[in-house]
């Protein structure tokens, strides 16, 4: 009787970029408060708060969970479909030309290889995939929205996609692809390649390497 061998499918090298200061110029939340202000949606008090909040992102005093949970409050009530319509008009007018050019480059190059090239962001869905679509990438984690009957609930599902939240929602990323190899891009420290399987004991390591 002949035995049947499968093949084993290669893995494929996984590219990770950032969206705010690594494929953009700009911080998108940012920008948002600057759209919403040329629209007349929020006064110079709101702009002003929104950068002294900016600021203490910076320096790393920010509890980004509670400003964020705070501020999706705000759209509790809306449509999800109408609030795509709107941030589509956003990223097309004020973040697509922040690009960076060389960024461009760097996907482009990867996708010409046959690389998984996906954006991970703590912005939110209704940011980060018009700027995926804008840029042809297939692939995008981000910081997700409770969504009831298709309206906002005002919640946000955790964790975000920051910090150790990037690590969960890359892990649910690699159970998805089940087999991937991680190798740092230039300019992000580390030339060690690695590859993971969804149930590989040392993930949690590699992905916070």
């Amino acid at each position: 009787m002949p035995v049947i061998t499968r093949k084993r499918t290669a893995p494929r090298v996984g590219a990770f970029f950032d969206m705010d200061k690594t494929l953009i110029s700009e911080n998108s939340g940012s920008l948002y408060m600057k759209y919403r202000y040329e629209r007349g949606e929020v006064d110079g008090w709101d702009l002003a708060r929104g950068l002294f909040d900016y600021l203490r992102y910076k320096a790393g005093i920010l509890d980004i969970r509670a400003f964020t949970q705070q501020a999706m409050l705000e759209f509790r009530g809306q449509s999800e479909r109408k609030l795509l319509r709107e941030a589509r008009d956003f990223v097309e007018q004020m973040v697509v030309p922040t690009v960076y050019p060389e960024a461009i480059e760097a996907l482009r190059w990867h996708q010409r290889q046959g690389h998984i090239v996906a954006i991970v962001s703590g912005a939110t869905k209704f940011v980060v995939r018009p700027v995926a679509e804008a840029l042809g990438i297939k692939h995008y984690l981000y910081t997700r929205l409770e969504v009831e009957h298709g309206r906002f609930t005002g919640r946000v599902i955790d964790p975000l996609c920051f910090e150790e939240g990037k690590i969960y929602w890359l892990q649910q990323f690699i159970d998805e692809q089940r087999d991937i190899i991680l190798k740092p891009l230039d300019g992000m420290g580390g030339s060690q390649i690695f590859r993971i399987h969804r149930n590989d004991p040392n993930r949690n390591v590699i992905l916070e390497t």
